[in-house]
């Protein structure tokens, strides 16, 4: 009989913990995880998941508007905002069901309170005030949107609260310039939501390749957004019909509402970090080595709380990899190169690998292939909308170093390029691929002559 109450013990039961749990369980593991909110995490509860949803429905405007040049009338349109969120509402706790299924399926026992550890092997349960035991304990905690401590800060939402909104402002300011910031602002303004972003720096998108920054900026622009850059807020007065935002140019913006996408910051307060010397980085996120392991021993940590790459597919695999490690004598380590991504942007975006700056960096000689072009779809949509794909190569090797699109189904798309160039294709192989025609995509595969 083991010593301990449990094998492993998960605190969080978002994406990570949960696979990490039923993994773990899966190879003969006691396991418990607790969760003080809802399992499924951010990405079920109150991100990708939602997100998706509520960017589903800010597109139709456009489909709506698009359909008339297709022969199509569809009349009169009107949006309800409440019945969305209910049918989101309904979805997550669908959801959120089947995870909690799932771990009980797999015989992992759901303790639904606060967890704070106290000791490397002891863990304190707030709410049912007790303690318990384990072997080995996994941080999963994820991490929490950021707000700066500026005046009348409190007026102000993130995109927690924005899946929630009892009424649709009629006017709106993201303020931000990641995928959040721009994926809500596309949400919003599709809505019909007058929206303007604002962002402090240079270009949005920061550390993206610099044709996906300018091509978006300019799309935003054309969906008629407003769109300020250098620019942020440094004041928010309530009034009575509204927030008036003072900027940093000396000027102000009156609004409905404003929301914050400036960043999230690992969710590690009041868990106990400090007084077991557990290492921690410049915003609080914890220190690990590839194995996930902390600097005490028999401590883990996967997921956005770790601020490596924060992204639920690789939250999932640093979860079965530390299950893998510990319980199946298969020590494992995630490769976090060429990680394969999408922003639900309007238009969306993908890409992989490196940018045509971190190529030239790395690199001697690049080739680079642009292509810029209305779908199909948008010509007789009416729409100026443009689509933009890009491929990054190696002269030396012929090997692709980065692929970068802007359109419709850039996720999808960007998905099997990552298969792609995982197993190190060269252009070569991408000409040698027959054009799938008329496709958008094909486009990849038709690149003949370096743009620069």
């Amino acid at each position: 009989m083991s010593q301990f109450d449990y094998d492993l013990f998960t605190i969080g039961a978002g994406s990570g913990g949960v696979r990490a749990s039923r993994i773990a369980a899966g190879f003969g593991a006691k396991v418990a995880v607790a969760e003080e909110y809802r399992v499924g995490g951010t990405c079920v509860i109150r991100g990708c998941v939602p997100k998706k949803l509520f960017v589903y429905a800010s597109e139709f405007s456009k489909n709506f508007k698009a359909a008339k040049g297709f022969g199509w009338d569809v009349g009169e349109t009107k949006f309800n905002w409440s019945e969305l969120i209910a049918n989101k509402d309904a979805e997550i706790d669908r959801l959120e069901g089947i995870y909690d299924r799932n771990l009980g399926n797999s015989d992992v026992e759901v303790i639904r309170d606060r967890a704070i550890i106290k000791d490397k092997h002891t863990i304190h349960l707030v709410n049912e005030n007790r303690d318990i035991t384990a072997k080995y304990i996994l941080i999963a905690t994820g991490a929490s949107p950021f707000k700066p401590q500026i005046d009348g800060i409190e007026h102000a939402i993130t995109s927690n609260e924005a899946f929630d909104l009892k009424e649709l402002p009629s006017d709106i300011v993201v303020v931000g310039g990641g995928y959040i910031a721009v994926e809500f602002a596309g949400i919003f303004n599709g809505l019909g939501v007058n929206t303007h972003l604002l962002y402090r720096g240079k270009k949005i998108l920061r550390g993206f390749d610099q044709d996906l920054q300018d091509g978006l900026a300019g799309e935003l622009a054309l969906a008629g957004m407003d769109v300020q850059v250098m620019t942020d807020i440094t004041k928010i007065e309530k009034q009575a019909d509204g927030l008036l935002l003072h900027l940093n140019t000396g000027k102000t913006l009156k609004t409905g509402a404003v929301m914050y996408a400036t960043g999230r910051v690992p969710h590690v307060k009041d868990l106990g970090l400090e007084a077991l010397g557990i290492e921690q980085g410049r915003i609080g996120e914890i220190k690990v080595s590839p194995q996930s392991q902390t600097n005490v021993d028999n401590i883990y940590a996967v997921g956005d709380v770790t601020d490596r790459a924060n992204l639920t597919p690789v939250a999932i695999r640093e979860g079965n990899a530390v299950a893998e490690t510990l319980f199946n004598n298969n020590p494992m380590a995630v490769d976090h190169s060429l990680i394969p991504t999408a922003v639900f942007s309007q238009p969306e975006l993908g890409t992989i690998g490196l940018t045509e700056a971190e190529a030239r960096e790395k690199f001697e000689n690049i080739d680079v292939y642009v292509s810029s072009f209305r779908p199909m779809k948008n010509i007789l949509a009416g729409s100026d909308s443009k689509m933009m794909m890009k491929l990054i190569v190696d002269q030396m090797t012929d090997k692709m170093l980065g692929v970068h699109i802007m359109g419709p189904d850039a996720g999808e798309m960007i998905q099997l390029v990552g298969i792609t160039m995982r197993m190190g294709a060269t252009k070569a192989d991408f000409d040698a691929t027959m054009a799938v025609h008329p496709t958008a995509a094909e486009e990849l595969v038709t690149m003949k002559v370096p743009t620069r």
